[in-house]
């Protein structure tokens, strides 16, 4: 079993910053990739931001330049500093880890979600 557990988030003024924060844990042999997803009102879920093990990240061209994602391989966790938070950053925001995991059937890569936070930027 693999849990993910978020903190951070909150609300702030346009242009301000956050921090969220996500650390995994369970029966992890190994992490491919972490990431940040979030999902608006009235909206599905959209990537914001994603890192692998080997660093390489990738970001929603919404957030390019704005937010940072970053992970500490050694403690599973991953965090995204955003920047110049804008109000359509508005969101419930979802940690994920595509994790190695033993399984009754063996070992199994799996997608896992965190619980979700909340950020709120007000105008």
């Amino acid at each position: 079993h693999v849990q993910l557990v978020e903190s951070g988030g909150g609300s702030v003024q346009a242009g301000g910053s956050l921090g969220l924060s996500c650390a995994a844990s369970g029966s992890i042999l190994s992490i491919n990739a972490m990431g940040w997803y979030r999902q608006g009102p009235g909206n599905t879920r959209e990537l914001v931001a994603t890192i692998s093990s080997g660093g390489s990240t990738n970001y929603a061209d919404s957030v390019k330049g704005r937010f940072t994602i970053s992970s500490n391989n050694a403690k599973n966790t991953v965090y995204l500093q955003m920047n110049s938070l804008k109000p359509e950053d508005t969101a419930v925001y979802y940690c994920n880890a595509n994790a190695l995991t033993m399984k009754n059937a063996g070992w199994s890569r799996d997608d896992y979600w965190g619980q979700g936070t909340q950020v709120t930027v007000y105008s």
